[in-house]
């Protein structure tokens, strides 16, 4: 793209997972297509290793990823009580562990066999006279779309989230030194090599500590709240493998800044539209974004294509999936305030156990049967007075469930729900 005036359909700014697969199911639609990125193009995005349910991928129409981009399917996740040994482990899922160096390759790859034109090293100078302006001259489009996350653009001004509602993530894949050691690792706390440990509540109600040791590698990842006055993400992933003699070099991996405040009530204003991270789109009980904005950008592409504009894009995300993340908003809210001993309870009593680990693990609400509701209040008996801390969570997650259904299509009736949701949800 030279200096000259640039004319398209839509002008996305971000090239990572979530502009990317904006750009390649947009181009695919027929829409013609311009994404520029600040960063050379093979820098774009998170550059470690993700979890993400394989249905997302089914349902943004966007093929699995298949070795070496899927490094890893379906292991076992034990999920354990800060240190343990009380734990829940979670078997037969679909959830992938994905390289998102290779992932965000191919979504670039695949929207330029589209027709979109990808464009790095552009930095984006805000909105004038109706264009994008960026270092490589101005870009005129019916639609502009902001995928650069919650520092980037910032097209639509919304607050930035409060520190509370960020999560200081990082993740690294490191070299195995001594196979004999890091397999006594997996031993002392009862874990086979391949599959997964999460250490929960380390460092306040809301972290992690994810281990999964391989033959030749290992691969970490953390998260927590700094604000709350805990260790960040980073801090936590690079104390634990100093402190562990069999883990040796980094290969890759990074840290970012995530927000896990629910998503904004409004995605778009007149022609200018956020996704993924940018507008929030994160399911925030364990700050997964990835999956879900790979799902927005469908709704995005299929809702320019088919004369359902940017509002229809909002109005279905909002639909299929506000309830469920601001749902789940309340309970990661709840959680921050758990020890690890009360995590213990929850998993001993049963009131936590695999199958609602596993619903969380793959972003689903979980199904209110008849079999869990016995299950249920047998676990309350022996919890009461937690059962009674946990009654009001989980009915404002049916409240959220229910006002999202309903996401009103006019500006009016917005704000009066808007008011409403905060009301009822108080988050």
């Amino acid at each position: 793209m030279s200096q000259t005036f640039r004319t398209a359909d839509v002008a996305i700014i971000g090239a990572g997972t979530t502009g990317a697969a904006a750009a390649m199911l947009c181009a695919r639609r027929g829409l013609e297509t311009v994404c520029v990125e600040r960063r050379d193009l093979t820098e774009a995005g998170a550059r470690w290793v993700n979890g993400v349910p394989a249905s997302f991928f089914d349902r943004a129409g966007i093929a699995r990823p298949e070795a070496p981009e899927r490094m890893a399917m379906g292991v076992d996740f034990h999920l354990v009580a800060g240190w343990g040994p009380e734990r829940v482990v979670v078997r037969d899922h679909e959830l992938m562990e994905v390289d998102m160096r290779l992932l965000v390759e191919r979504l670039q790859r695949g929207a330029r066999d589209a027709g979109a034109e990808l464009v790095g090293s552009t930095r984006v100078e805000g909105m004038a006279d109706g264009h994008l302006q960026t270092s490589r001259g101005p870009i005129e489009a019916r639609w502009y779309i902001d995928a650069s996350g919650m520092t980037g653009a910032r097209l639509l001004g919304h607050p930035a989230p409060a520190p509370r509602d960020i999560c200081a993530a990082a993740q690294a894949v490191h070299t195995v030194t001594d196979t004999a050691a890091a397999r006594r690792f997996c031993e002392e706390h009862d874990v086979s090599p391949g599959h997964t440990l999460c250490f929960t509540g380390i460092e306040g109600g809301y972290s992690i500590l994810n281990v999964r040791v391989d033959d030749d590698h290992v691969s970490l990842l953390t998260g927590s709240i700094p604000a709350e006055g805990h260790r960040s993400g980073h801090a936590i992933l690079q104390e634990f493998a100093a402190a562990q003699p069999w883990i040796g070099e980094r290969q890759f991996g990074g840290s970012r800044a995530i927000p896990i405040r629910r998503p904004y009530a409004r995605f778009h204003e007149g022609n200018r539209a956020v996704i993924g991270d940018a507008a929030c789109q994160v399911f925030s009980a364990h700050g997964s974004g990835i999956g879900p904005g790979l799902v927005a950008a469908r709704f995005l592409a299929d809702a320019l294509a088919e004369g359902r504009g940017l509002a229809g894009y909002t109005r279905d995300w909002q639909r299929h999936f506000g309830g469920l993340f601001a749902g789940y908003t309340v309970f990661r809210r709840f959680s921050q305030t758990l020890s690890p001993e009360v995590l213990e309870t929850l998993m001993r009593t049963g009131l936590m156990d695999a199958e609602m680990a596993a619903q969380g693990l793959l972003q689903q609400m979980p199904s209110p049967d008849l079999d869990l509701i016995a299950s249920k209040l047998k676990a309350a008996a022996r919890a009461p007075r937690l059962a009674l801390q946990l009654t009001p969570v989980l009915a404002k997650m049916g409240a959220a469930q229910l006002l999202y259904a309903g996401y009103p299509a006019s500006e009016t009736r917005r704000t009066q729900w808007r008011r409403l949701v905060d009301v009822v949800l108080g988050i």
